[in-house]
């Protein structure tokens, strides 16, 4: 059990009050999430600057003073509750790799039975970036390892390539670890995740709740329509609605959700972009251009 929280904007902007000061902010949840904190912000260079924590965000005057700070067009904030791995740095989100930023909100349902079919299923040049205990960086790293296809880590990816490097995580661990054919919650593993390379923004939802908005001054019905390619000035998403009200749209289960570096909204479901991943293995990916 986590919280996550991404931002993008148009414009670099503030947030501190999303973070700290909104009614259900995510110092507000860290109260029962309280096992570390981390926030990604994304400046001039490619590679995010990253701070964590590993106390209560609540408690912890240097999440107050790093989410005050930070005024940025792409941010990533993460507050933990630990399920898998002990409470430390290593542990936290988010984790990073070159310009990638990636949190997830969930457990992967037993797996300290499953974590070596896991880990064989990512690349060996990726695998052995692999620096703490969590299921959650160990899905990084898988969604790398699918990314890569698409072409070199370092480079400018589409958001419909991340939607499916997400999609086609989610599809491959829940084969392995859900019980099959079940719907119950307890007998299927949790996957919110978010990823971002500063740029485009994707997120999806499985077995825990998801809220998207477009601020503010957005308009959250064009967030809720079936239609994509809808143009923002800004869109978040978080674990929870940070203030109630309609300013925040629930994304459906099984949703893939996002915006590409352009802002123009999109969405898409897990079934249609992880079709033919169980099939034949594809070829040897390309790592090329990341650190």
């Amino acid at each position: 059990m986590c919280r996550l929280f991404g931002f993008r904007s148009a414009v670099p902007a503030a947030v501190h009050t999303a973070l700290v000061t909104e009614r259900n902010s995510l110092l507000i949840q860290s109260r029962e999430h309280k096992d570390g904190w981390g926030i990604a912000s994304y400046g001039q260079e490619c590679s995010p600057l990253v701070a964590h924590g590993v106390g209560p965000a609540h408690s912890d005057p240097d999440f107050e003073r790093v989410s005050s700070q930070v005024s940025a067009r792409t941010v990533v904030a993460h507050i933990r509750l630990a399920s898998v791995g002990a409470v430390e740095i290593r542990n936290s989100h988010p984790f990073h790799y070159g310009r990638w930023s990636f949190v997830h909100n969930g457990t992967l349902r037993e797996f300290a039975k499953h974590k070596a079919a896991v880990e064989a299923l990512i690349h060996p040049e990726l695998r052995v970036n692999i620096k703490g205990t969590t299921d959650s960086e160990r899905c990084f790293y898988l969604f790398l390892t699918r990314l890569a296809e698409w072409g070199p880590l370092g480079g400018s990816v589409p958001a419909e390539a991340m939607a499916r490097a997400l999609a086609e995580t989610m599809t491959l661990v829940s084969t392995m670890t859900d019980v099959p054919g079940s719907r119950e919650p307890k007998e299927r593993s949790a996957m919110n995740f978010l990823v971002t390379d500063g740029e485009a923004m994707v997120a999806t939802r499985r077995n825990r709740t998801l809220f998207i908005s477009s601020g503010i001054g957005g308009c959250p019905e064009a967030l809720r329509a079936p239609h994509t390619d809808v143009p923002l000035q800004q869109f978040l998403i978080a674990s929870e609605s940070l203030c109630g009200g309609p300013h925040w749209a629930p994304v459906d289960e099984e949703d893939v959700v996002g915006v590409d570096a352009r802002l123009v909204f999109r969405r898409w479901k897990v079934q249609t972009l992880a079709e033919g991943v169980l099939g034949p293995r594809p070829p040897e990916p390309n790592h090329g251009g990341a650190a």
